[in-house]
């Protein structure tokens, strides 16, 4: 199994006109993604990559039925596109792009919380369930390049670095379920709580990894939950940005989301936390492959 998403999973793509969807759309399809239609006004009509185009998300949504949308729209321009999918009642709307304002991140989130819809991103790279489907640019045009399928899941602040700790599993033969990079905004949808849960109920997944960073409470909310036994898995964590914690106070380096204020935020709060919650701290990302191994065995 997986989450979030498997070749079953109907993909709506919003913007699909555009060079880089049109990019990105071969390569999900290439993967197994079930990519049923795009949106991009005035392009109704049109064929893209076998993918039939309408003006709107309600027009497709008169055509098929659709569990994620992926916004392959500029920053500025994602609260239209967004919010058309919230009140559409898409279950998934998942935002590529960064640079969203905060005050549109923030109208955003609190609309599709108060309608029960998940909104993964701003500033997300992807998703990518490893040898079932992918959505956005996770993985390339050769996922099996970094990804090997698998019984840890991975969730990251970065979607780069996250990439890593796929990659350096993987050269170790140890594979992975589902990746979701949640995007290093000051504001995202869905922070690590959620997907943890997520995780705790996949029988596929028998450990996760997480890469955390400066800034933003969501490493010490896993910790609680680990230590309340709200999740019971094997978690290996890799905090960085501890130069960030040495900068003068408020001053964000990095994601928008790296800002340390009234010491919540140090990446040594983090690992502190982490480690007496039960999780396992990677020093550097060398280490992760053995924790990974040993807490798979334990």
């Amino acid at each position: 199994m997986s989450i979030l998403l498997d070749e079953t999973t109907r993909v709506l793509i919003q913007g699909v006109t555009g060079r880089q969807a049109r990019l990105h759309v071969s390569y999900m399809q290439k993967y197994g993604t079930n990519v049923v239609a795009g949106v991009s006004p005035s392009h109704g009509g049109e064929i893209v990559n076998d993918v039939p185009v309408y003006n709107s998300v309600g027009e497709a949504l008169a055509h098929h039925r659709i569990d994620i949308t992926v916004l392959f729209i500029p920053g500025i321009a994602v609260k239209s596109a967004a919010m058309e999918a919230i009140e559409a009642g898409i279950p998934h709307v998942h935002i590529l792009a960064e640079g969203v304002p905060h005050h549109d991140a923030s109208l955003i989130i609190e609309t599709a919380t108060a309608k029960g819809i998940r909104v993964v991103g701003p500033n997300s790279q992807g998703i990518i369930s490893v040898g079932k489907a992918k959505i956005g640019g996770t993985g390339g045009p050769v996922p099996s390049r970094i990804y090997l399928e698998g019984p840890v899941g991975i969730i990251a602040r970065s979607g780069g670095m996250g990439g890593e700790i796929a990659n350096i599993l993987t050269r170790n033969g140890i594979g992975q379920s589902t990746f979701v990079p949640i995007g290093g905004d000051f504001l995202v949808g869905t922070s690590f709580v959620p997907l943890l849960e997520l995780f705790e109920k996949d029988p596929d997944t028998k450990a996760v990894a997480i890469f955390g960073e400066a800034g933003t409470g969501q490493e010490e909310a896993a910790a609680r939950m680990i230590k309340d036994r709200q999740f019971t898995k094997p978690l290996i964590a890799l905090i960085v940005g501890d130069s960030v914690a040495r900068l003068p106070k408020g001053l964000s380096f990095g994601h928008t989301g790296s800002i340390i204020e009234h010491d919540v935020g140090s990446p040594a709060q983090k690992r502190k936390l982490l480690l007496g919650a039960g999780a396992s701290v990677a020093d550097t990302l060398a280490d992760i492959p053995a924790l990974v191994r040993a807490a798979l065995h334990a």
